[in-house]
Parts: C-alpha cells; sequence; structure tokens
C-alpha cells in the first residue's frame, strides 16, 4: 500500500513539474508553438494604444500592416514546414519555408514584392551585401537573414529595439506588421503580430523548427538586432 502511494506521490511531482516547466518556459514557448497561449490569470492586463497606419493600397477595407500580419498568419494556419533548400525560380513551395519566407510571403499581403526590391538593390549596390559574395544569386539572395537585414536598415523606419513589459510608451512603437531581426547567436527574422501578451508585449509570426508558428516576442532569447517598419 505504502509502494503504491509513493508511486502515485512521484508521478503526481513529475505531472506538476512538468506542467510548471511547459507554463514557464520560455515564456510558454512550448504552449504557444501549438497554439495554445496561457496567460497568469492574476496579471493586469496592459492596453497598448494601436498606432500602425491606416494606408490600404490594396483597397480591401484592412489596413496594410493588419494585411501584412493576416498573410503571415496563414503560414501558421496550415503549418508551414521548416525546409531550408534552394529553388530554381526563388520561390519555395507554399507548404515549405524559412524564417525569411514569412518575411516576403507576410509583405506581399500589402503588395510589396521584397524579391523584387532586394534584387534591383543587390545589382545596384553590390558592395553592401556582403553575404552574396559579389556573386549575385536571385534565387536565393532575398531569403537570406543578412540580405534582408541591410536592405531594411536602407529604406524602412528603424525603431527601438528595446522591449520593456509594462511600459506603454515603450509598447506602443512595437505595432503589427513590423519587422524584427536577429543576429547574434543565429540569424532570424519575424514579423510583429496584432496579438500582445498581458504585459503588453507583442507575440511574432515566424517560422522555425519544425513549422511557421505564433510565440511571444520574449520567448527568444537572442539580442534583437534591428526592429523595421515599412514605408507605406
Amino acid at each position: 500500500m505504502k509502494v503504491k502511494k509513493s508511486m502515485l506521490i512521484f508521478f503526481s511531482v513529475i505531472l506538476i513539474g512538468g506542467f510548471i516547466f511547459t507554463f514557464f518556459f520560455k515564456s510558454g514557448l512550448l504552449l504557444n508553438s501549438i497554439g495554445i497561449h496561457i496567460e497568469n490569470p492574476f496579471a493586469k492586463r496592459i492596453n497598448v494604444p494601436e498606432d500602425y497606419v491606416k494606408t490600404d493600397s490594396n483597397n480591401n477595407g484592412i489596413p496594410d500592416p493588419i494585411d501584412i500580419v493576416n498573410t503571415a498568419r496563414k503560414e501558421v494556419k496550415k503549418r508551414t514546414k521548416y525546409k531550408s533548400a534552394y529553388y530554381e525560380g526563388g520561390y519555395p513551395p507554399d507548404d515549405e519555408g524559412v524564417c525569411t519566407d514569412v518575411i516576403w510571403r507576410g509583405l506581399l499581403g500589402a503588395n510589396i514584392n521584397l524579391k523584387n526590391l532586394i534584387d534591383e538593390d543587390i545589382k545596384e549596390n553590390l558592395e553592401l551585401y556582403p553575404r552574396v559574395n559579389g556573386k549575385p544569386e536571385p534565387n536565393i539572395d532575398f531569403r537570406r537573414v543578412p540580405n534582408q537585414y541591410i536592405y531594411f536598415e536602407r529604406f524602412t523606419h528603424a525603431l527601438t529595439t528595446e522591449l520593456i513589459p509594462g511600459d506603454v510608451e515603450n509598447l506602443r512603437q512595437w505595432q503589427p506588421g513590423d519587422i524584427v531581426v536577429f543576429l547574434e547567436g543565429f540569424h532570424h527574422v519575424a514579423i510583429i503580430s496584432d496579438k500582445r501578451a498581458k504585459d503588453g508585449t507583442p507575440y511574432i509570426i515566424h517560422n522555425n523548427p519544425p513549422f511557421a508558428v505564433e510565440v511571444k516576442l520574449r520567448s527568444i532569447d537572442a539580442p534583437i538586432a534591428g526592429h523595421y517598419r515599412w514605408i507605406y
């Protein structure tokens, strides 16, 4: 009887410990990755004003930044498989991609063709793109994080890279459709979502193995190298 009771206590501790780990690990990253977003029910919700442009370039009644978010979120809904490969013509199949593919696909929602723009700038300013190594390759250049980073540095609004939970003035600088780049530790890029955690910090939409997901920005440990907003 004592053995059964001890085993029950042991497994209960393991179960509770596993739940706590899953809940708190990198701000709930594991749960976020499977579409379960849990918040502390006792935490106060911080309301951050919407401060994105209302330009509607495709006249569909939806502001361009939200079009970008909605289009990027399709990657999450269909669980686009993370696969890093070279493709003739540049574009991977719709059900495959990497982090950079979320960006150009999302921007297409606002009629922005990032591939054409990056290819043209590389052609005219080759020396600014060291990742190209002096030999432009349109089938892959626009899908490399350092190349996207350089383009965004040159042609978009650079914004704060500091993220302060609970600070409304800081958080209002993080708006849907913004793009965030990571370079230290690993090369990665994501789109800021229109969803926020209770502390006001935004979620991001990105593709990281094994597939595209929507997770809290704070779940990414790497320093933020750049935060950008398209000039609509």
